[in-house]
């Protein structure tokens, strides 16, 4: 069910007969759901959400509030954000081919600064974006090759996710690598937390992929994957932390308390932005150790996986 009361209200109460699967096309017979919801594949193992987002709908979920102008998170958490960008930049630096990197999901730009400045050419696609190397356009649209191509917590967010991670390996070089970050719906957080798992986020988010999904069409793709982390993809502590703070009486939200006024979904009096970041630090080292515990199991909150092409 839809966590945000915004989107609530702009969802039809009832859903199409039929839908296809957003991972492998597939098709699916949903069940009628109370707001937005998801269907699980039995052929992929993926979900998908469900009813199908309206463009109005993704309007309405992507707004003003989500990626402000001045950043998204208050203190130090837009610099860390950075900081985490650059070290990716680096890491491609060292395992991809000669060439530029594509950023699907570009947001305010911050990995193509990181490439710009260890010497790599970036282009990025983004739903709305003022920047000269950010393209408002689809996948489908883009030409040219590519010597990497990224998806940092975008490619959840695709109507057709599962075609544009295979457009993704029809633009690599030889030796050209696929790098994905995402959502895992298999991990000890989704399933404790259930429909207020911080990384369901419907409707943005439209396809839920299992880690060993997520795998399995890399491979089908002739990507082999050379490195699989269920660390490195973040939101791994966050995730628990969120659920946690959530879950007591009263259902803070951590979330908001430590984003821009500007970049937070909804009002909250100060009383409970405080309450709800003393509630985190409190939960922090629960959290912490929740997250080694998952990520030792290979049930991550998320996964992160490096695939190149031969």
């Amino acid at each position: 069910m839809s966590r945000d009361p915004e989107t609530v209200a702009s969802t039809p109460p009832a859903q199409p007969a039929a839908a296809a699967c957003a991972w492998c096309g597939a098709e699916l017979q949903p069940a009628p759901h109370d707001g937005f919801g998801t269907e699980l594949c039995t052929v992929c193992g993926a979900s998908t959400t469900v009813p199908i987002p309206t463009a109005a709908d993704l309007e309405l979920a992507y707004g003003a509030w989500y990626r402000p102008t001045h950043g998204r998170f208050s203190g130090i958490g837009d610099r860390l954000l950075r900081r985490t960008r650059g070290r990716l930049a680096r890491r491609l630096d060292r395992i991809a081919p000669l060439g530029p990197v594509l950023d699907v999901g570009a947001g305010d730009g911050a990995l193509l600064d990181a490439l710009e400045s260890v010497g790599r050419e970036g282009v990025g696609l983004e739903r709305r974006s003022d920047r000269s190397d950010v393209r408002e356009a689809s996948l489908d649209e883009v030409e040219g090759r590519f010597a990497a191509v990224v998806f940092w917590h975008s490619l959840e967010h695709l109507p057709d996710a599962g075609q544009a991670l295979s457009r993704a390996a029809n633009l690599l070089v030889p030796g050209g690598v696929v790098v994905v970050a995402m959502p895992n719906p298999n991990s000890l957080q989704a399933e404790l937390f259930g429909e207020h798992w911080f990384a369901l986020d419907l409707p943005r988010h439209l396809v839920h992929v299992p880690a060993p999904s997520l795998l399995a069409r890399l491979g089908q793709l002739g990507l082999e994957p050379i490195r699989v982390s269920h660390l490195r993809g973040g939101q791994v502590v966050f995730g628990w932390l969120y659920g946690i703070v959530g879950s007591l009486p009263g259902r803070l939200d951590v979330y908001d308390a430590i984003r821009r006024p500007e970049a937070r979904r909804s009002e909250a009096s100060r009383a409970r932005r405080y309450a709800a970041l003393i509630a985190g630090a409190i939960a922090l080292p629960v959290s912490i150790a929740c997250a080694l515990l998952e990520v030792a199991m290979r049930r991550g909150g998320t996964i992160y996986v490096e695939a190149r092409r031969g």
